[in-house]
């Protein structure tokens, strides 16, 4: 999409405070080997680890985990984020300031989430001058992303990052739909448990009692996971502010065979 870009307020201050956001895993160094750039370039670099546990590939999961994350990172934090499947094409590097914090992260959709009204500026990443040299195809995430997120950690102005541009990649991300039924959504994404995160808002449920209905199953809508027996399905508002639909001690997506973009109902009991 087009951005409507032009503000004159002032760049956000980088604070020194990188935070990390991938689909490496742990397993392998890859984690370790992009840390070790970032302090390469910024030895004074504090370093936050949100998640490295992004489903491989998956973008929107990536998305949603930065949207939950954001508003309990500290103002000034340069955000370098990394799921990136189309690593080595022709896709573009970006470093955007975002008004409270900055993110480097490919042109992909992984930053949908922000808000268009706080995007100041985007800036491609072009200069070969900032990047590791080679640089590999398949990891841009030491070679084309740490250095830049490290030169903003230390005070790099965004002015000598590269050229603006006035577009920027947004994938859809479902939202709640008003029906004659109820509330429609669907299932986006799941955590580490098993509890499946949708597309409906706590903003989108009836005052009152309400259920949710998944897969044609009448689920109660509880505040606790402890409001039903263990091995029970249920759904609550998480702690994203998503609904999600869950299994106490189990998983939801094994116990009640979910998948993404299943259908998700709720209405006033």
């Amino acid at each position: 999409m087009r951005l409507n870009l032009g503000s004159t307020r002032r760049p956000v201050k980088a604070t020194g405070l990188i935070a990390l956001t991938t689909d490496f895993g742990l397993d392998d160094p890859y984690v370790g080997i992009l840390k070790a750039v970032l302090l390469s370039f910024a030895p004074a670099a504090r370093l936050l680890d949100l998640t490295h546990g992004v489903p491989p590939q998956d973008v929107l999961a990536g998305c949603l985990a930065l949207e939950a994350a954001r508003p309990f990172v500290p103002a000034g934090t340069v955000h370098l984020a990394v799921v990136d499947p189309g690593v080595g094409s022709e896709r573009r590097a970006l470093v955007v300031d975002a008004g409270r914090d900055l993110w480097v992260a490919p042109d992909n959709g992984l930053l949908s989430f922000l808000p268009e009204g706080e995007i100041r500026q985007v800036r491609a990443l072009e200069d070969p001058a900032l990047f590791l040299r080679p640089v590999s195809r398949t990891f841009h995430g030491r070679d084309v992303f740490a250095p830049v997120a490290a030169r903003l950690a230390s005070g790099t102005p965004l002015e000598s990052l590269g050229p603006v541009v006035d577009t920027f990649c947004r994938i859809p991300v479902p939202a709640a739909v008003i029906t004659a039924e109820g509330v429609r959504g669907e299932v986006l994404t799941f955590d580490r448990f098993g509890n499946a995160l949708t597309s409906l808002r706590e903003g989108d449920l009836p005052a009152g009692a309400w259920n949710g209905r998944v897969r044609g199953r009448w689920i109660v809508g509880v505040l606790t996971y402890a409001a039903v027996l263990p091995g029970e399905p249920l759904c609550l508002v998480g702690s994203s502010g998503r609904v999600e639909i869950s299994v106490r001690n189990a998983s939801a997506r094994d116990v009640l065979g979910l998948g993404r973009g299943e259908e998700v109902l709720v209405r006033p009991c």
